[in-house]
């Protein structure tokens, strides 16, 4: 965690030299805008990894006396099988769609999306995977 925290913080310093010669160079407002917001999503995301660096304490893959043995145990749940994907993947891509064919296809699509979305999220409160 800490070499990406660290990754993040070269691009952002990286993007912030770019914007400022960019600004210099081109004196165009929009890609300086594109650049700094390409900025702000890096030092965000560098920021986040060095608060959770330091509330977590040294992570596994930075402890160099770190064994495979040290990170066992439950990583999460995975479940074993799901049609709810393909059903989301098949709405959006019907969502996708409506504005080449017409926009009822959009419509279509969102309500099919919506009713994969609240299938995938509940499938393990009915059925035989009812927990």
């Amino acid at each position: 965690m800490k070499s990406s925290a660290w990754s993040f913080g070269g691009v952002a310093i990286f993007i912030f030299v770019a914007t400022i010669v960019y600004w210099f160079l081109s004196h165009e407002i929009v890609g300086t805008v594109a650049l700094i917001m390409a900025l702000l999503m890096c030092v965000m995301i560098w920021g986040y990894l060095l608060i959770t660096l330091k509330s977590i304490g040294t992570p596994l893959e930075d402890d160099v006396d770190a064994t495979i043995e040290d990170g066992a145990g439950v990583i999460g749940f995975f479940p074993p099988s799901s049609i709810w994907p393909f059903w989301c993947s098949l709405a959006a891509g019907v969502f996708v769609l409506g504005p080449v064919y017409g926009w009822w296809l959009s419509i279509l699509g969102a309500a099919v999306g919506l009713w994969a979305l609240f299938g995938w999220i509940y499938q393990y409160y009915v059925g035989d995977y009812k927990h």
